[in-house]
């Protein structure tokens, strides 16, 4: 219960910001590391700097872990380790070249909001 609510933190806080196409993925029964992938793509640099710093913001008012972030000085592709959610800010074509969706999704474990999960 207490990864579902880091993940609809997260996932309000990137909607906020008007974060595009946020999916959520259950990596529970394939990861050892985490139980979910939140990803949303960024419309620019500045986009994606702006989304991250609201999820962080959000997590600490609500004193949620995090274990690290990585990207903020390239924000192609932002990455916020929450322990039990990782979050992926990620411009549109560092998206799609990654594909992590196929990567990592089983399209009935890919969902488009935090309260389906």
């Amino acid at each position: 219960m207490l990864a579902k609510r880091t993940l609809e933190i997260c996932h309000k806080a990137l909607d906020d910001l008007k974060a595009k196409n946020i999916v959520s993925i259950n990596i529970k029964q394939s990861s050892s590391f985490a139980d979910f992938f939140l990803i949303a793509s960024a419309t620019s640099d500045r986009h994606a700097s702006a989304l991250a710093d609201n999820v962080i913001d959000k997590l600490k008012k609500e004193q949620k872990m995090i274990l690290g972030i990585e990207g903020k000085n390239n924000p192609s592709w932002v990455l916020i380790d929450c322990d039990d959610v990782i979050v992926n800010i990620m411009l549109e074509d560092t998206r799609d070249f990654y594909d992590l969706e196929s990567l990592w999704g089983d399209p009935n474990q890919v969902f488009s909001s935090a309260y389906e999960v």
